[in-house]
């Protein structure tokens, strides 16, 4: 029995500016603690290889240092030896930058499709994958796939590894269908003991296609680390513990799998109409709702209505820093029938 952690979208650099204008409590601090919090069973010997499904960072064009301290957590993993495989994801625009931080025997990344062959505790691993595909991967995934090569025609146990949407993938409130960007069901491949996936930001796991037909390896998604949007606000965040029987002829089996949870801040909306309401009203009615709210909440403010020149000196991001704890993070958006605000944090 093998067992591998599985996470991803770990969105590394995200609400991290280098050079802050402001002091203030950011979120960018929250995803480097859940990677680690996520990678601690990997440094006390628990796993036998670590698959990270892409979008380690949150965007592609980022500073040497931020690439060196998001690759951190991973080479220590690697140190341990532990093997790590990683696939460039959609915001890394497919592949990472500063490739020469990526120098470690035990750190392998899909910069092109390959397979790479691994020996864990005598059981021989195949992973084949390649980069997130950005356009058209429906026509273009059984072609990806092979270009993998022979996904190691001795191996125990062989896995793939996609950034890529997969049909009945869901989030909040949708199921993805058909599309460009979307691979059908029917044309995963058999072969393999599980496909593992990044960029569904919901944890969940395939196993069959829309038609009802089973998947010939079942899809898994581990989700996000934390919640990167206000739709993901009820939504458990989390990585994944996979446990594969080896079995050379069919590839492996997929015998169990542990969503393990991380401790993702709350995440809450708030909705306050400012018609009619003078400054002190309004901003008493902020901090009464702000003062509701868990101390450590990120919170998606939004004021609506009519709004005056005394009232809008209320919602500065200055005086909203004033209203709430400093461990709560605060993004305001105002949709008036008035003037034009734009997008704030507080």
């Amino acid at each position: 029995m093998i067992k591998v952690l599985l996470l991803a979208d770990t969105h590394l650099g995200f609400d991290m500016p280098s050079r802050p204008r402001v002091e203030k409590r950011r979120r960018g601090p929250d995803f480097f603690a859940n990677t680690r919090r996520a990678l601690e069973p990997a440094l006390h010997g628990q796993v036998d290889l670590v698959v990270h499904g892409g979008d380690l960072l949150y965007r592609s064009k980022v500073p040497a240092g931020l690439v060196a301290q998001a690759l951190e957590p991973l080479l220590e993993v690697a140190d341990v030896g532990v093997p790590v495989v990683l696939v460039p994801g959609n915001h890394e625009r497919s592949a990472l930058p500063y490739p020469l931080l990526v120098s470690h025997t035990d750190l392998h990344v899909f910069d092109r499709p390959r397979t790479v062959e691994l020996e864990v505790n005598g059981t021989q691993l195949a992973v084949a994958g390649f980069p997130c595909e950005r356009e058209n991967i429906r026509d273009l995934f059984a072609r990806r796939v092979k270009e993998c090569g022979d996904f190691g025609a001795r191996a125990h146990i062989r896995l793939l590894c996609l950034h890529q949407t997969v049909e009945g993938a869901r989030v909040k409130g949708y199921t993805f269908r058909s599309g460009a960007d979307i691979i059908r069901g029917r044309d995963i491949p058999s072969g393999f003991a599980a496909v593992l996936c990044g960029h569904i930001h919901r944890s969940q796991v395939l196993t069959a296609d829309l038609a009802g037909e089973r998947l010939a390896a079942p899809v898994l998604y581990p989700g996000s680390i934390e919640r990167t949007s206000l739709a993901e606000r009820d939504e458990p965040k989390g990585h994944m513990i996979l446990e594969l029987e080896a079995d050379a002829e069919s590839g492996g089996r997929l015998e169990r799998w542990d969503f393990r949870e991380l401790p993702a801040r709350p995440m809450i909306a708030l909705t306050i109409d400012a018609t009619d309401l003078g400054s002190e009203t309004l901003e008493r009615n902020i901090r009464d709702d702000l003062d509701r709210q868990p101390v450590d909440a990120v919170v998606h403010l939004r004021i609506e209505g009519r709004l005056t020149p005394a009232t809008s000196e209320v919602i500065r991001a200055a005086n909203l820093r004033r209203m709430h704890p400093p461990t709560m993070t605060v993004a305001l958006r105002v949709a008036g029938t008035g003037r034009a605000f734009r997008r704030n944090g507080a």
